[in-house]
């Protein structure tokens, strides 16, 4: 298998738009060759553990309405062009996604990693879940197949924590500053939401299949 690394932020629209439509070519080419290994990347690292007021976070991001809207129109229109559904207003909180990258983590050591980024991702934003929540990132790990008990007994520490600041910053000292950031075989690197028909003809080369 060749490992293709992924950088993200739950809270990442574009991040979203980019595993829909590498997840239709890998649904569409089942015998792709790659091993998907995801790693955290936090948008807002010095974000409150408690989160923020989306309407004050866009406000102190974007500088008003206005910027807002000039923001999150390419992002409706790419969603819409993916076929995503996504309920903007519904979002009612920034989180802090220090917790739902622990969440990724462990949900890596029991194989599960794209069930839970896959129920992250719903939450926020088609259902506008405050997936900073320990109820909520529970929910969503019982639903991907994760012990919710044991899962909440690692809530209750710090463990991971620490890895998972390093790993950001890791990810800043080797020259990712946006997400989705993509790494092929630790060799080839792309940045941001890439066309189906990019990563179809990348699975063909791999695997000798004309286009």
């Amino acid at each position: 298998m060749i490992p293709l690394d992924i950088w993200s932020d739950p809270i990442c629209p574009w991040c979203y738009i980019g595993k829909t439509q590498l997840g239709r070519a890998l649904e569409s080419r089942p015998d792709h060759p790659f091993e998907i290994r995801w790693h955290p990347f936090q948008l807002n690292p010095d974000m409150p553990p408690e989160g923020m007021a989306r309407q004050e976070y866009l406000s102190l991001k974007f500088g008003g309405d206005q910027g807002v809207l000039d923001a999150y129109a390419p992002v409706v229109q790419a969603a819409e062009e993916a076929g995503l559904k996504l309920d903007l207003p519904a979002i009612t909180r920034t989180p802090n996604t220090l917790d739902a990258h622990r969440l990724i983590h462990w949900a890596g050591l029991e194989g599960r990693q794209g069930a839970v980024v896959s129920g992250l991702f719903r939450a926020y934003f088609c259902e506008g879940r405050d997936i900073g929540d320990r109820e909520v990132l529970l929910d969503l790990a019982a639903q991907s197949g994760l012990l919710r008990d044991l899962i909440a007994r690692l809530l209750d520490t710090d463990a991971d924590a620490q890895m998972i600041r390093e790993a950001d910053r890791a990810a800043r000292s080797r020259g990712i500053q946006s997400v989705p950031f993509f790494m092929l075989d630790q060799q080839y690197a792309v940045s941001g939401a890439q066309p189906t028909e990019l990563w179809h003809s990348v699975i063909d080369d791999l695997t000798g299949t004309p286009g």
